[in-house]
């Protein structure tokens, strides 16, 4: 039996999961698993390292009445029966958001669960899962080390400028700022972009991290330097049901016009916009795509048009372009979305070969781009491992 550590990374509708050896800096999981749908029919998966499909034994069949929390509680026992070979001495979580404080990976106590659920209001869709899997954990295994990850520590390194809103100064010293996020994956894309592009790397590259969750982040010395998600994870980009940027004086207008309360109004805003809300259809890109529907059309290219301004309006934050990186689900897997948004950044020197781009290839920029342009898969899982290998060393 050899020593490991899980990680887990609840969302606001999945509980994805790895398992590492704890004495190798492989990026390389060897197990990685999946709960998809839960509040709606939870569909488990599992695979070993070489992709191979592993017994999902009692897992195999769940119902809508599986929350997270159940979930967590079938999970950690099935692994400790099923996988006795993997013995875990570290579990890392994704936690959405670590506010003012937290800049880096913090090994979990009391008086720190406490300050998380005081940021709970900020990541309404994320944090509570985040910490009640944590919680679960203890549970199970009150004496294991536990290290919460945080996806707004890698925008710690911005200008007091880029972290600002233009409301009264005392609202900003109390935290209300631009904090960013999906900085796990900004962190992973970070670490490995001298593989792809050399020197290069260090210079002027945004990357977008486009999921059913999306944000862009402007990199210089491959550290965050203005992102487009602000104080809560409802800004920037159109999203899968999230809105994305909005006019303020909208939501003033449902609440007076509509006479809308805060809940009903979150709700809309969170789970019922983005992709979905202008479809009408689905906040699923893939299904978005294979439509005929108009409106369908409509939410593609208004996610687009969006992503390309909001790329655009970056560029100011680190003095121009010489990369642009597309990274999660929709990122990595969908060419149209990044032909529509690379066409209307042809002017910033952004040509990509559409061979390439179809075929999914790492390197898309045509031989006339003046900007790299590629495609890298994102690896959350691996930087939350290597915080909990640093803190078992």
């Amino acid at each position: 039996m050899s020593d490991h550590v899980l990680t887990l990374n609840a969302g606001s509708s999945s509980l994805k999961f790895a398992i590492f050896a704890s004495n190798t800096p492989s990026a390389q999981a060897e197990m990685t698993g999946k709960f998809a749908s839960i509040g709606r029919q939870p569909v488990f998966s599992v695979s070993s390292a070489d992709g191979r499909s592993l017994d999902k034994g009692a897992l195999a069949t769940l119902d809508n009445t599986f929350d997270h929390e159940k979930l967590l509680a079938l999970l950690l026992p099935w692994l400790a029966q099923h996988h006795g070979r993997h013995r875990i001495v570290a579990v890392g979580h994704r936690v959405v958001h670590g506010g003012e404080r937290f800049e880096g990976p913090t090994r979990v106590t009391e008086a720190v669960l406490d300050e998380l659920e005081r940021l709970v209001p900020l990541a309404p869709l994320h944090q509570p899962h985040n910490l009640a899997a944590i919680r679960a954990v203890a549970e199970w295994r009150p004496d294991l080390l536990q290290i919460a990850c945080f996806d707004t520590s890698f925008h710690r390194t911005q200008e007091r400028l880029a972290q600002l809103f233009a409301i009264p100064h005392a609202l900003s010293d109390e935290g209300v700022i631009r904090y960013g996020f999906h900085g796990l994956s900004y962190a992973y894309i970070a670490g490995v972009l001298p593989e792809y592009l050399g020197p290069l790397a260090d210079r002027r590259v945004i990357v977008a991290h486009l999921g059913n969750g999306s944000s862009l982040c402007a990199m210089k010395e491959r550290k965050s330097r203005a992102t487009s998600m602000g104080f809560t994870a409802l800004d920037g980009l159109v999203m899968g049901r999230r809105c994305g940027t909005l006019d303020p004086g909208v939501i003033l207008y449902l609440m007076r016009a509509k006479k809308m309360d805060a809940s009903a109004i979150e709700d809309m805003l969170y789970r019922k916009s983005g992709l979905l809300g202008v479809s009408g259809i689905s906040n699923n890109m893939h299904v978005l795509q294979d439509s005929k529907a108009p409106r369908a059309r409509e939410a593609i290219e208004l996610y687009c048009y969006r992503a390309a301004s909001l790329i655009a309006g970056l560029v100011p934050s680190i003095g121009g372009l010489d990369a642009l990186v597309f990274t999660a689900g929709i990122g990595e897997n969908s060419a149209l979305v990044r032909q529509l948004i690379c066409d209307r950044l042809d002017w910033l020197g952004v040509s990509i070969d559409g061979k390439a781009n179809s075929e999914n290839a790492v390197q898309i920029g045509s031989e006339q781009s003046r900007v790299k342009v590629l495609v890298l898969p994102t690896n959350e899982e691996a930087i939350i491992a290597k915080a909990c290998r640093d803190y078992s060393e």
